[in-house]
């Protein structure tokens, strides 16, 4: 499979399809028309010794000191050097490729005045799966992810690391195995066009959003096997009573708990057994569904992006190149915050879930934290507890990183949108969000294997059904730490998801 990049039409879909699955990428014959037309506006203005801010100036508040015509590469190299300033541990491969796709993608709009043979050199890493590393921490998401996206750009000329066939190799070695020489320099503009731009935030924050929206149709797996266990009341999920709200997340969370538990004989009807079900089971309907069109907007956002120009300056025409700020992150610092909430909320209602089950005060008969023979054992006491430990750190990672701003270079760069911040919050928020809803599908079908035996719905006991195939009812103390890992490796791979929609169709 082969994804054609033209710096337009670019989904989300696509972008997995590279990142995950290796798809390889190349430009349009139309974008790299573009290509080459910017280039040559931007020679001319080197010829012509035009004054314009990343040619032949320098950066940030240093956009008043002019660079002579034969420092104009050195200046580029320089600025690579001097903004490679990352910290932390290095982004896994998905995220890097997905960086690199991302800048290419930006840059094969035209509006950026790079080489042609400076983006075929990235297109052939992606190719090749050579990743740069690069380091998660140090962008302030304004002007863009430079710090980041500079490790990225060093390896174009050679410098840096990166990781080959499972293996941290300097970028020179690597060029050499592969008898490929690297870019002796970059020229006038290239290295602040490889630097300038949001492709750090955008590609975590992709990654994040593909998955969670997987996260969010296993939330409704996790929550309708828990709704049987509980003997819950199916009437709360009537269609009637959500098209009458009208929120399209909302119709479509209850309708994957209807068709999930379409045939189960442990649901109960209103009055059956109870008027009313505490609000973790009543009013999954309205809390996944928020997260469902959160996580709607969010692709929407992040296609916009995707597909953006976010360099400084932009070349517009042949005598048009205009200084602006299209590198500042917040319209996706912003929405990536409102991400972080989304996947939250999903794990605060499956821990509540996940509190019922184990409570016998709640849990409608079944034993105290779902063991026979309580007290000796201590059962799924303290699975809750890492539930709850989970739920509430990602309190703290929700907090807005939007709202946070630091002045740099010398108070030019007065309000930046942290937007890397928020992204790389979301990540971590989902990995704990799928740590909660693991030992929720644990926790429901050790409560399921406590009933008296009945008929499941037709989806959930898919579901039931391939949590058994690898993780057996626990009938006395084990260590469970194995049994929470082997779960999240199962939603992590969306292998619950399938079996399930294999059996009952697409959720939503």
């Amino acid at each position: 499979m082969v994804i054609v990049l033209d710096g337009n039409s670019l989904k989300l879909e696509d972008f997995i399809q590279v990142v995950r699955f290796g798809a390889e990428v190349k430009l349009s014959s139309d974008a790299i028309a573009r290509i080459k037309s910017s280039r040559k506006i931007i020679d001319k203005i080197v010829d012509e010794e035009k004054t314009v801010y990343g040619v032949n100036t320098g950066f940030g508040k240093l956009s008043n000191v002019t660079i002579n015509r034969d420092e104009v590469s050195k200046l580029q190299e320089n600025l690579l050097k001097s903004h490679a300033c990352g910290v932390g541990n290095y982004f896994n491969s998905e995220i890097t490729k997905g960086i690199m796709l991302l800048r290419v993608n930006a840059l094969a709009k035209g509006y950026s005045g790079i080489r042609l043979e400076v983006l075929e050199r990235l297109i052939l890493y992606i190719n090749k799966d050579i990743c740069p590393l690069i380091p998660e921490k140090g962008s302030l998401g304004a002007s863009g992810d430079l710090a980041p996206l500079a490790h990225m750009a060093l390896t174009i000329i050679g410098l840096g690391e990166v990781m080959y066939k499972g293996k941290t190799t300097s970028t020179i070695d690597v060029l050499k195995a592969l008898d490929i020489k690297p870019i002796e320099k970059l020229q006038a503009k290239e290295g602040l066009s490889l630097i300038n731009g949001t492709q750090v935030m955008t590609s975590v924050g992709a990654i994040t959003t593909y998955d969670a929206m997987a996260l969010s149709k296993l939330a409704d797996i996790a929550g309708s096997l828990t709704m049987e266990a509980l003997s819950g009341i199916k009437d709360a999920f009537d269609e009637r009573v959500h098209l009458i709200r009208g929120h399209k997340g909302q119709i479509n969370a209850a309708k994957n708990v209807r068709t999930l538990i379409n045939g189960s004989e442990y649901v109960t009807n209103q009055g059956e057994i109870r008027v009313q079900d505490a609000y973790s089971l009543r009013c999954m309907p309205q809390v996944h569904g928020a997260s469902k069109d959160a996580l709607k907007y969010l692709v929407e956002k992040i296609e916009i992006e995707m597909n953006a120009a976010t360099d400084n300056p932009l070349i517009i025409d042949e005598d048009t190149v205009i200084s602006g700020g299209n590198f500042h992150g917040q319209p996706m610092a912003i929405s990536f915050d409102f991400l972080k909430v989304a996947i939250a909320e999903l794990a605060n209602i499956s821990e509540r879930r996940i509190e019922r089950l184990v409570n016998p005060q709640l849990s409608e008969g079944l034993p105290a934290f779902l063991v026979k023979k309580s007290g000796v054992n201590s059962g799924f006491m303290i699975m809750q507890y890492s539930a709850a430990a989970l739920v509430s750190e990602n309190k703290v990672l929700a907090h807005p990183a939007s709202v946070d701003s630091i002045p740099s270079s010398a108070n030019q760069e007065d309000h930046v949108s942290m937007g890397t911040i928020a992204s790389r919050g979301a990540f971590e928020i989902l990995s704990n969000a799928r740590n909660v809803l693991a030992i929720e599908l644990l926790a429901s079908a050790q409560a399921i294997d406590l009933r008296v035996e009945k008929k499941l719905g037709k989806g959930t006991k898919a579901a039931y059904d391939e949590i058994r195939k690898h993780i057996d009812f626990i009938d006395e103390d084990k260590i469970m730490h194995p049994f929470i890992n082997k779960m999240e490796e199962l939603i992590k791979n969306e292998v619950i998801l399938k079996v399930v929609e294999k059996e009952i169709g697409s959720l939503i």
